[in-house]
């Protein structure tokens, strides 16, 4: 492949593909690539949005599963806190992905996938897009440092108890991180993520839990599919960058540090900031000089005060397991549904915080 382009998007995840679908309508000639053979493969989330991202996405609605209306807080052995202000729709992140492709083809991008981007890569792009995930690649040719990841797993199981809420679960044996059982109707994911020191209890973790939810009644003894994935935890990285040979850059969604570094939540950062990264690089190219400056106030300005939150509560709650068993009040404090995280101050309501 050989060609000039206004924009190069890496990545055509929910970050690259609203990207690219914003860069084509300000008029800019734009290629946009993915190593990956189709869109959304493989699923490598929770699959939960709030109700705000319908306000975001055009046409949520096709690939809706099932609505939340609450979150449901285990600590430890004892019964569940409801919170009812996290709802949201459980979605089929596949389909929602390959809608977001055809609405970036439909605006004029070129995407393609099983193609990838590496020194080799011959097109010319006055401007690149890293939306390339947690790993990134565009963000390590820059220079900016990798951010530390913690690791995940998820498994898919028949759900017996079928119920409107997501289902989390803290506890001392979780380090680090915690537990999910999110319902898909008449299924579930059930995954886990742990700090890096405790990657390798992961598998245990995750089967410890599918047993205690069988045992309860919850959940069928079948395993219907696994997945997992990173999720970078140190907060906003760039998001404005550039090339050794000068070439601007943007990072959006994973590759930007956006998804937040205690609930995993990722993927209304990534369509918001794919989107504000195509307009920017679509003004840019048109010659609005300061156009890249004002994308990196606005990333600032939506996602800077609640992932620093986040990222000192998940130091905190490291610190407790680090230094002896956490106590309860520790884990409440680590997790968004509890008024002991937003203290101090009050920052953005829960359900801004986005979606696994």
């Amino acid at each position: 492949m050989s060609r000039n382009v206004d924009i190069l998007v890496v990545g055509l995840g929910p970050a690259g593909a609203s990207a690219a679908r914003e860069a084509a309508r300000a008029g800019a000639s734009v290629l946009a690539v993915d190593r990956k053979r189709a869109a959304g493969e493989p699923v490598q989330c929770a699959e939960f949005v709030p109700w705000l991202i319908g306000q975001v996405v055009e046409g949520v609605a096709p690939v809706a599963v099932q609505p939340i209306e609450a979150m449901h807080t285990f600590v430890e052995s004892a019964a569940f806190d409801r919170t009812d202000g996290f709802t949201g729709t459980m979605i089929d992140r596949d389909r929602f992905d390959a809608l977001l492709v055809d609405q970036a083809r439909e605006a004029g991008a070129d995407c393609r996938f099983d193609t990838v981007w590496d020194d080799g890569f011959a097109v010319a792009a006055q401007l690149i897009i890293g939306a390339d995930g947690p790993r990134s690649g565009v963000r390590a040719a820059t220079g900016l440092p990798q951010p530390r990841l913690i690791e995940t797993r998820q498994i898919a199981v028949p759900l017996l108890d079928w119920n409107r809420a997501t289902d989390i679960f803290l506890s001392s044996g979780i380090e680090g991180g915690y537990a999910w059982l999110f319902p898909k109707g008449d299924a579930a994911n059930l995954g886990v993520g742990l700090a890096p020191a405790a990657r390798r209890q992961l598998k245990p973790v995750l089967e410890t839990l599918r047993e205690r939810l069988m045992a309860e009644g919850r959940i069928g003894g079948a395993i219907l599919g696994h997945t997992g994935g990173a999720i970078p935890v140190e907060g906003i990285a760039g998001p404005v960058a550039a090339l050794p040979d000068g070439t601007p850059v943007l990072l959006a969604g994973d590759a930007a540090g956006l998804t937040n570094p205690v609930t995993g939540a990722g993927i209304p950062a990534a369509v918001m900031s794919g989107g504000l990264a195509g307009e920017a690089a679509g003004r840019w190219i048109a010659g609005a000089a300061d156009a890249l400056d004002y994308y990196a106030e606005e990333i600032e300005d939506l996602f800077g005060a609640s992932l620093r939150r986040a990222v000192q509560r998940r130091r905190d709650l490291e610190r407790a397991f680090a230094e002896s068993v956490p106590q309860p009040a520790d884990l409440r404090r680590g997790w968004i549904a509890y008024p002991e995280y937003w203290a101090p101050d009050q920052a953005a309501p829960p359900n801004a915080m986005g979606a696994l």
